[in-house]
């Protein structure tokens, strides 16, 4: 072993620099021919055999390891059993190649045992770390429970873990799965003692190293954290006390990515707004207590994954944060709203005050992109068309401008779905604004009803509220494009005229009617009216 320590380089970065998550410069695309022959070759009679056969397509120290690795990650499974009952059967290289199973200690001794027939020199190094079964925030006493190697290359030495190269233990079933992770293969140091703790502090590759204590309450950072292209997450401590009933997390991408987050297994009570590189995310946990927070990112892939765990504390319920149930992820436009079609919104910030319970939202919209808008609170509206119907869509100029009147005070949900229009399927959910609004004496009626004919860039200028006082005279004004005539339909008919600023106007008498509906000709040469607009009248 002394001669081994002369040879550590413990000039390595620390903290990490981001640069790399290897602990040497990698192309891992110059292994891709090598990384297809060596997962297909397969045991014809004992190890030296096969490493042989391994070593065909590999022409340097660094290929022979990676030849090695990749056999033993697409080959060996995971013995839960043998870990179980430490069967020191299995874990002699002889009987690891006739089950293909095996524990950890297993992999690290044939992974050694590999890489000296190959002429490499290689290390086991036992010690604690953070896997199946780890806790957060336990404590490590007594035997280790895991085992890893350290490599020979270029000079150095470095990290790696076939066991969790190969794959993961369902913590239910307590089943192995083949998941192959490039994560562990030349692990940076500082990001290897995440979860790996030596039995020998030289093996961490650190300088300084870090103490049994700081691993035990470093924030663990799952492999698919820097997996799924993430730098950094504050705070970096794995517990979080509430500060006045809110906790907030940011994490740092190295590109824009898509976040979700659950608490206690619901993507509830929480304002989670994507940035440029990451996002920020504030928790109110609903009771006090000890509560579980989980922070799932897309990176580059179609599936979200965990890449962080907290724990929160919360000895404070702020009662008058209580957010709407459908307040879904994303709260606010940012990047994403932006790839979906929608520019330069009148209200940057996800949330929006109001005193009298309205508010005009605005923004741009690519050619070709339909929106769609839904209005949700705990306590109504109730019904999808009372959903849209407290919301008033204009167009203007390639821009949308959604009027918005609240039923009540309260907390609502603003969700903002798209779709292009030529092509088939639903509305997308892009994002939400929350809007609020303290003022008890608040009661908008529902705008009116309209119709697929109620053209893309029409105006309302009044009336406004889709509920008409009985026996009135009601004045009418809109902005029509390509309509030969308008008229209001009440109990009789009620001709609007165009004036010199292009709106057409005029009034109908709400007696004796229950409903009130606005039509157009679209074509003088035909008599065909097409409704547009449908009011209700209020009972007598």
């Amino acid at each position: 072993m002394p001669e081994l320590l002369k040879k550590f380089s413990l000039d390595k970065p620390y903290p990490w620099d981001r640069s790399s998550l290897k602990s040497m410069p990698l192309d891992l695309q110059q292994f891709e021919k090598l990384d297809t022959y060596a997962s297909q070759v397969t045991v014809k009679s004992g190890l030296d055999e096969l490493v042989n056969d391994l070593l065909q397509e590999a022409h340097s120290d660094l290929e022979r390891v990676r030849a090695i690795w990749i056999w033993i990650c697409h080959h060996i499974e995971y013995d839960i059993e043998a870990a179980q009952e430490k069967d020191r059967q299995a874990f002699k290289p002889s009987n690891i190649l006739k089950t293909q199973k095996t524990n950890c200690d297993g992999y690290a001794g044939l992974f050694e045992k590999m890489c000296r027939i190959a002429g490499v020199q290689c290390m086991t190094v036992p010690g604690y770390s953070k896997g199946f079964g780890y806790q957060t925030g336990q404590s490590f006493s007594g035997e280790f429970d895991h085992a890893w190697n350290a490599v020979y290359l270029e000079g150095r030495w470095h990290l790696l873990d076939s066991t969790w190269g190969s794959g993961l233990v369902d913590t239910t079933t307590s089943k192995f799965t083949f998941l192959y992770n490039e994560f562990y293969f030349l692990t940076h140091p500082a990001l290897f003692i995440e979860d790996h703790f030596p039995d020998n502090k030289n093996w961490q590759l650190l300088k300084p190293p870090q103490s049994l204590r700081q691993f035990e309450n470093n924030m663990y950072h799952k492999s698919e954290f820097y997996n799924k292209g993430m730098l950094s997450a504050h705070p970096e401590t794995p517990m979080i006390r509430t500060v006045n009933g809110k906790a907030t997390i940011t994490v740092e991408s190295c590109a824009p990515t898509l976040f979700m987050f659950m608490l206690n297994g619901k993507q509830e009570h929480g304002l989670l707004r994507l940035q440029q590189n990451g996002m920020k995310l504030d928790v109110y946990p609903p009771t006090m207590g000890t509560h579980k927070l989980q922070i799932f990112a897309k990176g580059n892939s179609d599936v979200y994954s965990s890449v962080l765990e907290y724990t929160l504390k919360c000895n404070y319920v702020d009662v008058g944060v209580r957010l709407p149930s459908e307040l879904h992820q994303p709260v606010g436009p940012s990047w994403f709203s932006e790839q979906m079609g929608i520019r330069k919104p009148s209200h940057p910030d996800p949330i929006i005050h109001t005193s009298d319970g309205r508010c005009s939202i605005s923004f741009g919209v690519e050619e070709g992109i339909s929106v769609l808008a839904s209005l949700h609170g705990d306590d109504g509206p109730i019904t999808e068309e009372m959903q849209r119907r407290y919301i008033f869509q204009l167009h203007r100029e390639k821009r949308t401008e959604l009027k918005v009147q609240l039923p009540h005070a309260g907390k609502f949900a603003l969700k903002i779905f798209v779709k292009k229009r030529q092509e088939p399927g639903n509305y997308a959910f892009v994002f939400n604004y929350l809007l609020c609004c303290s003022n008890t004496k608040v009661n908008w009626p529902m705008f009116p009803e309209s119709f697929g004919n109620w053209g893309q860039d029409n105006e309302l200028l009044e009336p406004l509220s889709g509920v008409l006082p009985a026996n009135r005279n009601v004045p009418f004004k809109l902005k029509l494009h390509g309509v030969a005539k308008a008229l209001v339909k009440g109990q009789d008919t009620w001709p609007l005229t165009l004036n010199s600023e292009g709106y057409w106007e005029g009034s109908c008498s709400t007696a004796g009617c229950q409903e009130v509906y606005v039509m157009v000709l679209e074509n003088a040469n035909h008599n065909f009216y097409s409704y547009i607009l449908k009011y209700k009248v209020n009972d007598q």
